[in-house]
């Protein structure tokens, strides 16, 4: 073999059980293919969740009767001995080992693969193998195990990638790690709920992937990263880091297959909604349509996924956009036009304030806001505004940096400093709340007023200063508002 890349295709079971690659790009099957995992390689790190998720796929792909399942890329480079050194596809590769010796208790080389003595590898081969190992000893049919064992030797498929050259084949991986690290969480949610579209048909589908693309891909991230997956750790009194694709699960929500009462109400509820808003009635009878979602409530997998994230990013961009005569829920808020000045943009601290700000809005009109709000909603609306205002914004006038530990601890009200006033969930209050009546009620409770000696957020701007009729310093709300106590220091010399 000279140094050129040779690109094949290998079915499990002919690379695991029987040492060869199925065929290369002129259909000839390369032999004596020993697999050897190198000392450079990263350690083995998948754990039982996602050993159980790649059976959880192999067993959908068969049972829809798929002839053949791709499951990936491995990049092999081959050495003067003669070895195949894994440079990707290790995790997947060792799991596949695991799986056929639990379900086909073939003989399989590479299982005797010696593996650096590393707390991830020693803890995640066994804790994996044990745990499936549990799982298919309960199919207790022998001709499903068969059945199951022959689909994955010999319908799951990886495609090989060779070169004798490491540093090709550390560039390939480069190359393709370079454009995986472009893969989103919500790029993966695409292809998990795309997959659950079975009975859309293709025109459809092509409608709904054309719809997904034009959105701003950059601000879609944000809004599954920063707000929703946020917002629903927060209700639940959880904190929340980031997304990612070890906890994307919070948004593959109930399939078609899920036919517990759990499941039904929800599936119920949306289809209620749905079936009614695409029936006269609200045309007949003048009443809005029914959203079908709630952030707080389950996804329905599949196409209706779609039109959750364009329900939400359009939500978002209207909030955050104040003009006058755009959008039906944030306009020409005088709150919002000092927070949008640059000097409350910038930074660390005000952008993570910020965020905990829009998106208790975002939960408060997801919750109590029709599409088309009422003067009587927009009247709610701005009271709340001017609460979630407060409240974000106490945290940041408390502290002179803000991270988003600092953040956290705030929204869990767990500052451990009795000084700090306003540190409660407020998501959670809101979800608690059955009407806005009674969450204005609640917070009017909860929330105090702040004291000049309490803030150590340095501000350039005086109390007082304006520019084109909007307030320089946000501390000028908190005193039109009711919510500034004076101390014994005097305004001037704090701010």
């Amino acid at each position: 073999m000279d140094n050129r890349l040779i690109l094949g295709i290998s079915k499990i079971g002919d690379l695991l059980l029987h040492n060869k690659i199925s065929r290369n790009e002129d259909g000839v099957p390369i032999e004596d293919v020993h697999l050897s995992i190198p000392e450079y390689q990263r350690p083995y790190k998948w754990s039982a969740k996602n050993a159980n998720q790649l059976l959880d796929d192999i067993e959908e792909a068969k049972n829809d009767n798929k002839e053949v399942y791709r499951v990936g890329t491995l990049i092999l480079h081959k050495d003067d001995s003669g070895r195949y050194n894994i440079v990707d596809g290790q995790q997947r590769t060792i799991t596949f080992s695991l799986i056929l010796k639990c379900l086909c208790e073939e003989k399989i080389d590479f299982i005797s693969e010696k593996l650096s003595n590393n707390t991830f590898n020693l803890h995640n081969v066994l804790n994996n193998f044990l745990s499936l190992k549990r799982r298919i000893e309960r199919l207790s049919d022998e001709k499903e195990k068969m059945d199951l064992c022959d689909y994955i030797e010999n319908h799951c498929e990886l495609i090989v990638v060779i070169t004798k050259d490491l540093s090709e084949a550390f560039q390939f991986f480069d190359s393709q790690n370079a454009r995986g690290k472009a893969l989103y969480p919500h790029d993966l949610l695409k292809a998990y709920h795309l997959r659950e579209m079975r009975s859309v048909s293709v025109m459809e589908t092509e409608e709904i992937v054309k719809t997904w693309e034009e959105m701003n891909q950059k601000r879609l991230a944000v809004l599954f990263n920063d707000y929703l997956y946020r917002l629903k750790e927060w209700v639940k009194g959880n904190r929340a880091d980031e997304l990612t694709e070890h906890n994307i699960d919070i948004f593959k929500g109930v399939t078609s297959r899920d036919n517990h009462p759990y499941a039904q109400y929800y599936k119920g509820a949306f289809a209620y909604a749905n079936e009614l808003n695409h029936s006269h009635v609200p045309f007949v009878t003048g009443i809005q349509e029914i959203s079908p979602f709630q952030i707080n409530a389950p996804i329905i997998a599949g196409a209706s996924f779609f039109e959750y994230a364009k329900h939400y990013f359009d939500i978002l961009a209207d909030i955050q956009n104040n003009d006058k005569y755009e959008g039906y829920f944030i306009n020409d808020n005088e709150i919002v036009k000092t927070l949008d000045l640059r000097e409350y943009k910038n930074g660390v601290g005000n952008h993570i304030t910020r965020l905990m700000f829009d998106s208790a809005i975002l939960l408060y009109v997801d919750r109590f806001c029709p599409a088309k709000p009422s003067k009587v909603d927009t009247e709610y609306l701005e009271q709340f505004v001017i609460f979630a205002f407060i409240w974000a914004y106490s945290m940041r006038a408390q502290y002179q940096n803000v991270g988003w530990l600092v953040a956290q601890n705030y929204i869990m009200g767990t500052t451990n400093k009795e000084e700090i006033v306003n540190d409660f969930n407020i998501f959670k209050i809101i979800v608690d709340s059955d009407s806005p009546q009674l969450l204005l009620s609640k917070l009017t409770d909860f929330l105090e007023p702040l004291k000049l000696s309490q803030v150590h957020h340095k501000i350039k701007e005086p109390l007082g200063a304006k520019k084109d009729n909007v307030f320089l310093n946000y501390l000028d709300h908190f005193k039109q508002h009711k919510f500034m106590e004076k101390s014994n220091e005097q305004e001037n010399t704090t701010t």
